[in-house]
């Protein structure tokens, strides 16, 4: 998003590097704000699904191919060299950008940038060449650079950008500014590697005083606000990071505007544990406001706690030092749509999302105390944390200098203190994939989307604590001192606990009212736990496998539409999360693949022999004449069924059948992506499939299993 700047203040700060970005010729689509073109039913902008605007020449075509022509036998090489992983990305990163282009060409913004993108291909040409003689001059380069990495997710290569300080020497450890991009629906690789390293060093909220920080800009799979691929791209860049410099875990600090604002709220809320300190600006704030007029049924109500409203997790600020702000005239959409058929309630803009964070810790009992300074309209601490809330004065969607100065020296502080581990913690989650804080984990809900939350105090070295629960069967405490004598205190109960050996946790379990020691090892049987809770799309959080049919199916109408599925899935995947998935044709597939990745089959019994093989060890009876869910049944020549569940073989992973990510396609690129399935559905078939009808729907108990009736 563009930054606006009101006459006689001191400067205009841009949103991100993605806003710098559409500022600078030829190089992304000028951005659409939360309220653009969405496909059916997104949030956001998908920016991508339409026409391209720019027709290639066959001439131009034939350029771009010679280069990546070139780029792919340089990278062969360097594998069949054995070459570092991590340098071979730097130039995968460049062969990447050129196939996306040619593959997705509204891509190209307008007709320089055919040439400008030329140019970035030659530049990974020269790394590739270099890199062919041993040598990689640009890992000693300091200032701004984009490099590569492999993704564990779906294998693809991806690009981030870097900042080196002068200062940085290698063997001492620095601290690691992780920045969160603002909106640019059309950024591709080719974008984002050639405005990352062209873009102008004006103020903007991307730039921030230097102490001597490493900084990762990520790339985030392009224009999604960091949720799924794009929440993944943040943990493997900082990986990334650490495997090449020298990076200190406890001072690693998040940031994020506009967009990136939206994405640093979850992030920072959701992984309290992991920062030093979060300074987040503005942010879309996408209230459950949007679907008041019309309730949504609970298998899809239910998820919309994960992401949706970042109040329900606002009392996790608690737990770290937070910084939010924006603008007093902020002039961007706040919601990321209006309530059916009614006008969106006054509110500040994208400030309303630092203003109900606030506002929320005050009815969590942390109220908050305002001392207003030149250039702030507000300036509000939060007593019992070390949150502060601030309000740029006469400053649209931006930050002025007051607030910037602010700003830099929070960043400071907390980057020179490095992450404090407290020993009071107050964490909700409403589901156990954003489980952990600090020493406590919540490993197990009564019900999930209900919120669950624990106030836990530790004393005297670590030996004595005090907890109260709501909401939670399970709970983990880590980091006990080697030896000691325990004592919990839970919801009113007390037991004790001697650590013995190397043990430092002890995992709780609620039974009934009563909380005992759960033994180390002991079996508890299926249950929902991190990482395997739902919904389908959760199982698209970690690596995964798509399995193409090739046996004969059942109904010919149902498999068809199972193949039809898969082929969009990796369409909109590699559109808007840049890369094609890992497939394999079901008689390829071994046991090895389901050890080692969420597996998602397509097809029916006939089709795929995978399915075959697991009917009578998941929750749903199919023949060839029904499918039969939860009492109900369907016909199976008219029906689909998919669902997400842990894989019979080996069930710390998921089996995935019949759908990749469960949203719309416009909200790929959007603020907000809203699964849509639940844990299980049953689909109709139809001539035109989008969107598809939704016959039935779900959700499974915490012990996986459908509920009485359902």
């Amino acid at each position: 998003m563009y930054l606006m700047r009101k006459p006689g203040f001191a400067f205009a700060a841009f949103a991100s590097i993605a806003g710098i970005l559409c500022l600078l010729p030829l190089v992304a689509q000028p951005p659409q704000g939360p309220g653009g073109a969405s496909g059916r039913g997104g949030r956001g902008g998908s920016g991508r699904g339409g026409a391209p605007a720019i027709q290639l020449t066959p001439e131009q075509k034939a350029a771009y191919q010679s280069k990546i022509d070139e780029l792919d036998s340089i990278v062969k090489g360097l594998r069949a060299a054995k070459t570092n992983v991590d340098l071979i990305a730097d130039v995968d990163i460049f062969d990447k950008a050129g196939k996306w282009l040619l593959e997705f060409p509204q891509d190209f913004a307008n007709a320089q940038a055919v040439t400008t993108y030329l140019t970035v291909l030659d530049q990974g040409i020269e790394r590739g060449h270099q890199l062919q003689k041993g040598q990689s001059p640009w890992l000693t380069e300091k200032g701004r650079k984009v490099l590569g990495y492999y993704s564990d997710l779906d294998g693809s290569v991806q690009p981030m950008g870097v900042t080196v300080p002068d200062g940085y020497d290698g063997p001492k450890p620095d601290r690691l500014y992780v920045w969160l991009h603002g909106r640019s629906n059309g950024m591709s690789e080719a974008s984002f590697i050639n405005g990352f390293k062209n873009a102008p060093q004006f103020p903007s909220t991307a730039y921030t005083a230097d102490v001597g920080q490493l900084t990762l800009d990520c790339y985030g799979r392009g224009n999604n606000a960091n949720h799924q691929a794009g929440e993944v791209d943040i943990f493997e860049g900082i990986a990334a990071m650490e495997r090449r410099f020298k990076v200190d875990p406890e001072r690693i600090l998040l940031r994020g505007f506009s967009l990136g604002g939206a994405a640093a709220w979850h992030i920072a809320l959701q992984y309290p544990d992991r920062w030093a300190a979060a300074e987040i600006g503005a942010g879309t704030y996408p209230g459950r406001l949007v679907y008041a007029a019309t309730p949504f049924p609970p298998y899809q109500d239910g998820p919309l706690h994960i992401y949706e409203n970042i109040i329900d997790w606002a009392l996790n600020a608690s737990n770290l030092p937070l910084a939010g702000h924006d603008g007093d005239a902020d002039n961007q959409v706040a919601t990321v749509g209006a309530p059916r058929g009614s006008a969106p309630t006054p509110n500040r803009g994208q400030l309303e999302s630092s203003l109900r964070v606030r506002a929320q810790l005050e009815k969590e009992g942390l109220p908050s105390v305002n001392t207003p300074t030149e250039g702030m309209e507000s300036n509000w601490t939060v007593p019992g944390t070390r949150d502060i809330f601030m309000i740029s004065t006469g400053t649209q969607h931006g930050v002025n200098r007051q607030v910037k100065t602010r700003l830099d020296a929070f960043l400071k502080q907390y980057g020179d203190a490095g992450r404090q581990v407290p020993d009071h913690i107050r964490f909700v989650t409403y589901t156990t994939r954003y489980d952990n804080c600090f020493w406590v984990s919540l490993d197990g809900l009564e019900h999930h989307y209900q919120r669950a939350e624990v106030d836990a105090q530790r004393s005297n070295g670590g030996k004595d604590y005090q907890i109260t629960t709501k909401n939670l069967t399970r709970i983990t405490l880590r980091e006990l001192p080697k030896g000691a004598a325990i004592s919990i205190k839970i919801d009113g109960q007390t037991t004790q606990v001697q650590v013995k050996g190397d043990l430092t946790q002890v995992t709780l379990e609620k039974t009934g009212t009563a909380w005992k020691p759960l033994k180390p090892g002991a079996s508890t049987g299926l249950h929902k736990t991190h990482g395997l809770q739902g919904p389908i799309d959760d199982a698209f959080l970690d690596p995964f496998l798509l399995v193409r049919p090739t046996g004969t199916p059942w109904n010919d109408a149902a498999n068809r539409d199972a193949l039809r599925i898969l082929g969009h899935f990796d369409h909109m995947w590699a559109m808007d999360y840049r890369a094609h998935p890992r497939i394999k044709d079901d008689k390829d597939v071994t046991d090895a693949d389901f050890a080692q990745y969420n597996v998602v089959l397509f097809g029916d019994p006939g089709s795929n022999k995978w399915i075959a093989k697991m009917l009578g060890r998941l929750p749903l009876k199919w023949t060839k004449e029904a499918i039969t869910v939860g009492g109900n049944s369907f016909p199976a020549a008219e029906n689909l069924p998919v669902l997400g569940y842990p894989g019979p073989l080996h069930p710390a992973h998921y089996v995935v059948l019949n759908t990749g990510l469960t949203i719309s396609d416009g909200d790929y690129n959007g603020d907000y992506a809203m699964p849509r399935f639940g844990d299980m559905a049953i689909l109709k078939i139809k001539e035109v499939p989008e969107p598809p009808e939704i016959v039935w729907g779900g959700l499974f108990d915490e012990s996986w299993q459908l509920p009485k009736g359902k």
